[in-house]
């Protein structure tokens, strides 16, 4: 066995940064790293190149008849910027009041951790251990996993013998109650790119003779939502799946506080669609984001310029049944229209990813052809949970997007089984990311109790 708080303090110092291309080291030590760990307790490891960060493979076989469990998770970190707030470095871990910080301690290498642990703990205990793992670590999935699909497709054969994936790189309300995620949002993004003149013109000799690529871009923004917080592209909610009345039930047993949300966001109030919660908006409903916005003189001071470029970042969240490639068009059409005819532009597209969702057992709507050993699973997870926790879990769709939890639902027919473990304070993708260890702690409980009891069956 292993300390694994020593062991987070270790795999942090790795500043495996997938999106930038001086973090190359730091990849490869976070990749090694994990190679080394996996490989001491007995897994048969192959690291699986890629065009841009390897997979790593790593196998413990058995007999047929046993349980196959994938274990699924990441090892890149999203860039650790603004460093000026951050209280310690990113890439140099602090435990401090009951957490660990360090840029990816929640996301994704302190969750991922829980499972090493637990597997190690029960190998330790139990060498015979009847259940085949198989984990499945990538390294781009901060810039949305490009090369796991073709992965997945190459070693499909091999992988579609397994029973389910577990993975937790999801989240919690709070540390007393477990949410199993059974809904993950899916993705469209693009870039939006508008040109006026060949160059930066003096806004004194030339002002008022042409539009402003800063104006036509506030414009076409403006023009994507309607007062009211829908998102205004025709067709946008025509696929969206309707909300089951036991998803409805769950989110009422989480509660929540509006004001007190409205507080920790620190905002004078919500802006969502009429008759929406906000808990109901960042679970069940699609957005239309802004995510960055530029042009023109942004240093001190001012420059009286009219710039000749501007753009905009766009994300869409999606959810069951939008097709990203259905609501790309939808939009793109709307930028089509809506652009004014004076300045040109050009879109940029980046990755999708598509909603997925599970139906867990024992629901009216769960699949009459669900395999047993994936609502077994559901099971294991609901009692260890309840046994570690003191609280059973509950089942709830969230707002963010593993994108490759889809892909492997379409190549290899398998579902997953997404245990969350980090909180709404331990800061993903922002300055001060954390991980609690007591957290951490009954993770690693939670998973060996649902490993111990799937082998057990």
């Amino acid at each position: 066995m292993f300390d694994p708080v020593e062991t987070l303090k270790e795999f942090i110092r790795h500043p495996s940064i997938s999106a930038d291309p001086q973090s190359k080291e730091g990849m490869r030590g976070a990749r090694d790293f994990l190679v080394g760990l996996l490989s001491s307790m007995g897994f048969e490891v192959e690291v699986v190149p890629t065009a841009l960060h390897p997979i790593i493979l790593a196998r413990r076989g058995g007999l047929p008849e046993w349980p196959h469990v994938v274990i699924y998770g990441h090892y890149d970190v999203q860039p650790p910027d603004p460093l000026g707030l951050w209280q310690t470095p990113p890439f140099e871990p602090v435990e401090r009041a009951g957490r660990m910080y360090g840029r990816g301690a929640a996301d994704n290498k302190g969750p991922l951790l829980v499972h090493i642990t637990a597997v190690a703990n029960l190998l330790q205990r139990t060498p015979d251990l009847p259940l085949r793992i198989t984990f499945m670590i990538e390294g781009e999935e901060e810039v949305g996993s490009p090369s796991f699909p073709a992965f997945l497709e190459k070693y499909s054969g091999e992988l579609r013998e397994a029973d389910f994936v577990l993975l937790s790189d999801t989240g919690i309300p709070n540390e007393d109650q477990v949410v199993i995620t059974c809904g993950l949002r899916g993705l469209m993004l693009c870039d939006v790119e508008v040109t006026g003149a060949k160059s930066d013109l003096h806004s004194g000799l030339h002002g008022g003779v042409l539009r402003n690529p800063i104006q036509a871009i506030s414009e076409l923004c403006a023009s994507l939502h309607t007062p009211d917080g829908r998102v205004n592209v025709p067709g946008f909610y025509d696929d969206v799946l309707e909300v089951e009345d036991w998803e409805k039930a769950e989110l009422a047993k989480l509660g929540g506080d509006a004001e007190r949300y409205r507080t920790w966001l620190g905002i004078p109030g919500f802006h969502v669609p009429p008759g929406v919660s906000p808990f109901e908006a960042t679970r069940f409903w699609p957005t239309l984001e802004f995510n960055g916005i530029g042009g023109g003189y942004q240093g001190e001071g001012s420059k009286t310029v009219i710039p000749s470029r501007a753009f905009v970042k766009i994300s869409c969240r999606l959810v069951p049944n939008q097709n990203p490639e259905r609501i790309r068009e939808l939009v793109y059409r709307a930028i089509h229209e809506r652009m004014p005819k004076d300045v040109s532009y050009r879109i940029v597209d980046q990755h999708q990813g598509t909603p997925y969702v599970v139906v867990p057992p024992d629901r009216a709507n769960t699949p009459a052809d669900q395999p047993p050993i994936l609502a077994e699973a559901f099971r294991c997870v609901d009692r260890a949970v309840s046994e570690v926790f003191g609280r059973a879990p509950l089942y709830l769709r969230e707002g963010g997007s593993v994108p490759i939890i889809a892909d492997i639902k379409r190549v290899l027919g398998l579902d997953s089984v997404m245990l969350g473990l980090f909180l709404p304070e331990d800061n993903l993708h922002a300055p001060n990311e954390s991980f609690k260890l007591s957290v951490m702690a009954k993770g690693i409980a939670v998973s060996e109790r649902t490993l111990l009891a799937l082998a057990r069956r």
